[in-house]
C-alpha cells in the first residue's frame, strides 16, 4: 500500500499545510489579541468576538461558493478585463476535492501542484479570512454587530474572490497583454496579497468607516490601548506567522520560499527600527513609543508581501526603509488633514495596511530582481520563471502594470464596501446606537474582558449595607460616566 499518490510530494503538501496553519494563526488569535489589546478596555470582547466569527464566515463562504470563484474556472462575463474577472462559484464540500491540485488559467504556466485541491483551498481560505479581520481594525468601536456577521460574506464574495481571481487566478491583471504595449509582457506582481489582502485592507476599511461613521467623541479623544502586553503577543505572533504568509506563496518548499521568508524579515525588522528612529528624532515628542514600533513592524510586513520572493534582499531592506518613512509621514501628516480626520479609522488601517500595500506593490516595478528564480525551466524549450522591474530588469513598464493593478483594486473594493453598506444601512443601522456605545462590551455582549473585582471574588470591597440591588448595565454606565 502507498498512502501517497504519485502526484503528491509530502514535503510539500506538510510546508503548505503549516504555511497555512501559521497565517490561520496571524488572524487567531494574533489579530483578535493584538487589536483586543489596542482597543479601548470596554471593546476588547466585542473586537476579539468579531475576529471570531469573521474567520469563520469566511471558511463557510468559501468551500461553498468563494474558493472556486478565486480559482476556479473563468465567468466569463463580457469583453476586456470581464473575460476574466472572478471564477465560476462552485462548491467544495462534496468528495471529488482530493485530486491534484490546479488553478485553470495557471495550468501550464507553472509547475504543477504537489498536493491536493483541499491543502490549495485551506492555505487560500486563511489568505481571505484575514482580509475582512485587517479592516475590523478601521470600524471596531462602533459598528453594528448584527451588520458584521452579514457584511463580512458579502464583501468577501463581491470583493475579495475578484481581487483573488485577477491577481492570483490567472485572471485579467496575471495575464500578459501584449496588444495593449509592446513592452507589457507579464501581467502585475503580487507575490502574497500587497494588493489582493492590504491595499483592500486599507481601502475597503477607509470606506467603511466614512459610511459607517465615527465613534463617540470621547472615545476618540480618549483611544487608549488598554492592554499593550497583550498586543505585544499579537504582535509577535503576526510578525513569525508571516513566513506562513510569505514563505507557502511559491507553492513549494524550495529556495524562493527561503529567500521570501528571510526578505520578510529583514524588511519588517528595517521598517520598525525606521519608524523608532523617525520617532526620536522627528515626532512632536521626540520619544520612541511602542505603538509606533508595532506600526513600523506591520508596515515592514505588508510592503514586503507582494515583493518577497522577487526581490533581492538588499532590495527588501529598500522596501523596509522607503515604505515605512511613507507610512510614517501618511500617519502623522496625512492623517491630521481634514477629510482624514473627518473619516475615524480607529486603528489606522488605511495608513498601515492601504498605503504599505500600495507603496509595496509600486516597488516591486521597481525592484524586482531577474536574476531571483521563481520556477526553474528545464534548460531547453522552457526558461527559468522570473519577475523584472525597472532598478536591475530595466523593465520601467511594470510600474504602470502595478499602478493598473492597484488603481482597480481600489475602486472596485470601494465600490463594493459602499454599496453594501448603504443596501445594509436600508434595513438596519450601520452603528450601534449611542446608549451601546457609552457601555461597549456590557451594551452588545454582557461581557467584559475586565470584570469588577466583586464580580469575580463575590465579596464587598466596603462593609455591607442592605440596598437595593441596581441593574448591572446602570453600574457600567456610572463608570463610564465618571
Amino acid at each position: 500500500m502507498n498512502p501517497y499518490p504519485d502526484w503528491l510530494s509530502p514535503g510539500d503538501n506538510a510546508w503548505q499545510l503549516v504555511a497555512a496553519t501559521l497565517v490561520g494563526l496571524m488572524s487567531l488569535p494574533g489579530i483578535a489579541v493584538l487589536y483586543g489589546g489596542l482597543v479601548q478596555k470596554k471593546w476588547a470582547v466585542n473586537t476579539m468576538l468579531m475576529a471570531f466569527t469573521g474567520f469563520s464566515l469566511v471558511l463557510v463562504v468559501w468551500v461553498l461558493w468563494g474558493f472556486k470563484m478565486g480559482f476556479g474556472e473563468p465567468l466569463k462575463l463580457g469583453p476586456g478585463i470581464l473575460q476574466a474577472a472572478v471564477g465560476k462559484p462552485r462548491s467544495i464540500v462534496g468528495t471529488e476535492n482530493q485530486h491534484q491540485a490546479v488553478i485553470p488559467l495557471l495550468d501550464g504556466l507553472m509547475p504543477q501542484f504537489k498536493f491536493s485541491e483541499t491543502t490549495l483551498a485551506y492555505f487560500q481560505f486563511v489568505f481571505a479570512a484575514i482580509t475582512p479581520l485587517l479592516f475590523l481594525g478601521s470600524v471596531v468601536g462602533r459598528i453594528n454587530f448584527r451588520v458584521w456577521l452579514i457584511f463580512v460574506p458579502l464583501w468577501s464574495t463581491l470583493a475579495y474572490s475578484v481581487n483573488a481571481f485577477l491577481l492570483w487566478g490567472g485572471g485579467w491583471w496575471a495575464q500578459s497583454h501584449t496588444s495593449i504595449s509592446s513592452a507589457w509582457t507579464t501581467g502585475a506582481l503580487d507575490f502574497s496579497g500587497g494588493y489582493v489582502i492590504h491595499l483592500a485592507a486599507g481601502t475597503s476599511g477607509f470606506v467603511a468607516a466614512a459610511v459607517i461613521g465615527p465613534r463617540l467623541a470621547r472615545d476618540r479623544d480618549r483611544a487608549v490601548p488598554n492592554n499593550l502586553p497583550m498586543a505585544a503577543v499579537g504582535a509577535g505572533i503576526l510578525w513569525l506567522g508571516w513566513n506562513g504568509f510569505n514563505g507557502g506563496d511559491p507553492y513549494f518548499s524550495g529556495a524562493n520560499a527561503s529567500l521570501a521568508v528571510i526578505n520578510t524579515n529583514l524588511a519588517t525588522a528595517v521598517a520598525l527600527l525606521t519608524w523608532v528612529i523617525l520617532d526620536i528624532f522627528a515626532s512632536r515628542q521626540r520619544k520612541p513609543t511602542f505603538l509606533g514600533g508595532i506600526n513600523g513592524m506591520i508596515t515592514g510586513l505588508v510592503a514586503i508581501t507582494p515583493a518577497a520572493g522577487f526581490v533581492n534582499s538588499f532590495g527588501a531592506m529598500i522596501i523596509g526603509v522607503v515604505a515605512s518613512i511613507l507610512v510614517w509621514l501618511s500617519w502623522n501628516y496625512l492623517g491630521r488633514t481634514r477629510p482624514f480626520k473627518k473619516v475615524d479609522d480607529t486603528l489606522g488601517v488605511v495608513h498601515t495596511h492601504g498605503v504599505a500595500g500600495l507603496a509595496g506593490g509600486l516597488l516591486v516595478g521597481v525592484l524586482a530582481d531577474p536574476h531571483i528564480i521563481l520556477y526553474m525551466g528545464n534548460g531547453a524549450d522552457v526558461s527559468d520563471v522570473t519577475a523584472a522591474g525597472w532598478l536591475w530588469g530595466h523593465h520601467p513598464a511594470q510600474i504602470l502594470i502595478q499602478l493598473g493593478a492597484a488603481v482597480t483594486v481600489i475602486i472596485w473594493d470601494a465600490f463594493i464596501t459602499f454599496t453594501i453598506l448603504r443596501v445594509l444601512g436600508r434595513f438596519m443601522k450601520l452603528r450601534a446606537p449611542d446608549e451601546v456605545l457609552e457601555l461597549g462590551d456590557i451594551g452588545v455582549h454582557d461581557e467584559e474582558a475586565y470584570p469588577d473585582e466583586t464580580l469575580v471574588t463575590g465579596r464587598q470591597s466596603e462593609p455591607a449595607v442592605e440596598r437595593p440591588a441596581e441593574p448591572t448595565a446602570l453600574k457600567h454606565a456610572e463608570a463610564v460616566e465618571s
